[in-house]
């Protein structure tokens, strides 16, 4: 049985981070931990567990300050499908999807996370409920609805990065020894926008290189000591 502590960090915690907490923990784990002035999502032994479901740039002074001592592994939920739950209606499906390319949205603010060797990523996909209440005070884009919890409606698979190498799976098959964003976009894996996300983590991690620009756009090759690795 896992051993709770006396609750600091739960506050105003989201269904969605509470439940993804509930799919780790195992017998002795230790949840809610504080630790050199942090609270520690799980911890298990000399690894620590933090489940994040919002901005990775908001972990910075924890990573900063306890990696140098501890295993850390963050673990982060990916929205495939999004239903909007409102009062008095019907749950629909938004239009917006997601992937395993998205986690790219955060690691674009800090791209030499997976850097660190001990520190780990594991993705969780999930499909997600959002609800949301009517708000006049809320901003015209989002229709005057206003967002108070998520939480999962379903999941459909984990995926770990365990290293700055394990980047390289997100760049898709097939692409020729020189390539540019559009050459990923056009395999149909992520959009431009997303392929020039990777292509950006890619290059901050070393693992693909820059060798000039043409009209279709900068064009890269793998770094030469992974070329044998990939």
């Amino acid at each position: 049985m896992a051993n709770q502590s006396n609750g600091i960090g739960t506050l105003n915690e989201s269904s969605l981070h509470a439940q993804i907490k509930e799919l780790l923990v195992e017998p002795g784990d230790e949840l809610e931990v504080p630790l050199n002035g942090f609270v520690i999502d799980i911890r298990r032994g000399g690894l620590l567990i933090e489940v994040q479901t919002q901005s990775f740039a908001s972990m910075a002074r924890k990573l900063d300050s306890l990696l140098d001592r501890y295993d850390i592994r963050i673990v982060h939920p990916i929205a495939v499908v999004t239903y909007l739950v409102r009062p008095n209606r019907s749950r629909r499906r938004s239009p917006k999807r997601g992937d395993l390319y998205s986690v790219l949205d955060e690691l674009v603010s800090i791209p030499t996370l997976l850097d660190h060797p001990r520190l780990t990523l594991e993705l969780i996909l999930v499909d997600i409920d959002r609800h949301q209440v009517h708000d006049p005070k809320a901003r015209r884009g989002r229709g005057g609805w206003r967002t108070i919890d998520k939480s999962i409606a379903a999941v459909h698979g984990h995926h770990r990065l365990g290293s700055s190498r394990d980047m390289l799976n997100l760049l898709p098959p097939g692409l020729p020894p020189v390539f540019t964003t559009a050459d990923i976009a056009d395999t149909g894996t992520t959009s431009r926008d997303g392929a020039q996300k990777l292509a950006y983590v890619l290059r901050s991690l070393g693992l693909i290189e820059l060798i000039e620009a043409d009209r279709r756009g900068y064009r890269y090759r793998l770094s030469r000591p992974t070329q044998t690795g990939h």
